[in-house]
């Protein structure tokens, strides 16, 4: 039988091509960059309550570029690999 449909890129056993790999690694980095403007805000005295841990930076910020980065994964997943002709 002859094979008159495309052929598959070739990506030596891996799921995914290289560029796919690196937006992924890219959208990880998003979504801990998220992460890691959501910590802090605390009090050191748990009898005493601090407001910081409600502002811009951790209640909305945050958790719109943790989203982000869940999407830019979803879009490195999706995204088909270029044919290397």
């Amino acid at each position: 039988m002859s094979s008159k449909g495309k052929e598959a890129p070739a990506n030596n056993g891996f799921a995914l091509g290289k560029e796919n790999y690196r937006l992924l690694l890219i959208g990880f980095a998003i979504i801990v960059l998220g992460f890691l403007l959501m910590i802090g805000g605390g009090s050191e005295d748990p009898n005493v309550f601090d407001d910081e841990v409600f502002n811009f930076r951790r209640i909305t910020l945050a958790p719109m570029v943790v989203l982000l980065g869940f999407l830019f994964e979803i879009y490195a997943i999706m995204k088909k690999p270029k044919s290397n002709k």
